[in-house]
């Protein structure tokens, strides 16, 4: 009868390959996924609180905490005001970011290549649109 089609499952088989691709694309350049997607979501220009940066990178509010702490820390992001309960203090991405970005941006392009995941280009944008189709009505 063969195995039933269950395209959120082959999902999820399909994520912990490409989470182990991404660990070492962006271990190279000492920066974990969250940051990575922190420091993409502030290279717009756009100062965003810790609240909207959970959004934008679907991770919770709380778990962005640390690594916001992690990044000021290093000096990739800084605070606009002291922030605190009630009180919005937006992020914003500093010149040492942009450059680590930067530096791992190619790695991040070669690595979601078509020709690197076994597609075509037409595939690898038809496969872009589902996935944002798919997280569109689950979330």
């Amino acid at each position: 009868m063969g195995e039933p089609d269950l395209p959120l499952w082959e999902l999820i088989q399909t994520s912990y390959v490409v989470t182990r691709g991404f660990a070492d694309v962006f271990g190279a350049v000492g920066l974990t996924p969250i940051q990575f997607g922190v420091l993409a979501s502030l290279a717009d220009g756009d100062d965003l609180s810790q609240a909207e940066l959970a959004r934008v990178i679907m991770v919770r509010p709380q778990s962005l905490g640390e690594v916001a702490l992690s990044l000021v820390g290093r000096g990739l992001v800084e605070r606009d005001g002291p922030g605190g309960r009630g009180r919005r203090a937006a992020l914003r991405i500093t010149p040492a970011g942009r450059e680590l970005l930067g530096r791992a941006l190619p790695a991040v392009a070669a690595f979601n290549a078509p020709e690197n995941i076994g597609l075509s280009e037409a595939d690898a944008a038809e496969l872009t649109r589902m996935l944002r189709a798919v997280r569109a009505a689950l979330s």
